[in-house]
């Protein structure tokens, strides 16, 4: 076995033990005001959660704002039902941060036409399929708890029989625990693809793989 495959989950929730990440609990003019006046980012959801107590959901987001390194960030947020579907593990969303206090941010669903953009449900659904084989892995963030798949960034080398050559793309996206030893550096998974990209419109279809 490679070394994401041998006790890999206990390693990730492990580690990931050891992050604390704070999110304030904003106020609906607080976020009126990021969302005006805030820094434009992205982010890509690594877990989403009811809240326990409260009306909304808690985001577990890795944060990319020009010019820096990103930052993992926990975030609190009302969110309507039909903007669930494109805020699930592993896609990528819009933020407004706070200039002074990175963990201070708001999420939203930027406009499909503009961003090219597809959910990963999506994906999986409608698009292609190719063979992907795996030239790195690396563990991005696990739920907190324990209880949620691991998110990992995959390096990829993509062939479809329609495609004249193959090409390379980087995903971050949540791996079931079962399918931990798939990951292992040269091995083959089914993916799914809307166009030749770098990642944007590419989804593993981890059923399928786990079926091969």
């Amino acid at each position: 076995m490679g070394m994401l495959s041998a006790n890999s989950g206990w390693r990730l929730r492990e580690r990931m033990r050891t992050i604390r990440l704070r999110g304030a609990t904003l106020s609906d003019a607080m976020r009126r005001e990021l969302l005006i006046r805030g820094e434009a980012g992205s982010a890509t959801i690594l877990g989403v959660r009811p809240r326990r107590t409260e009306p909304g959901h808690v985001f577990w987001v890795r944060v990319q704002l020009d010019g820096e390194f990103p930052y993992e960030s926990r975030v609190r947020q009302r969110v309507a039902e039909a903007d669930l579907e494109w805020m699930q593990p592993g896609d990528v969303v819009c933020c407004r941060v706070d200039p002074g206090d990175r963990g201070r941010l708001v999420l939203y669903v930027p406009d499909i036409e503009e961003s090219g953009r597809v959910s990963i449900a999506k994906i999986l659904a409608d698009g292609r399929r190719a063979d992907a084989t795996v030239l790195a892995a690396a563990p991005v963030a696990a739920d907190y708890s324990g209880r949620d798949d691991p998110v990992l960034r995959l390096d990829l080398e993509l062939r479809a029989w329609d495609e004249p050559k193959p090409w390379r793309v980087r995903l971050v996206q949540p791996v079931p625990l079962p399918a931990i030893g798939l990951v292992d550096l040269g091995q083959h998974l089914e993916v799914a693809f809307f166009d030749v990209d770098r990642g944007e419109t590419v989804a593993v279809d981890w059923a399928a793989s786990l079926e091969e």
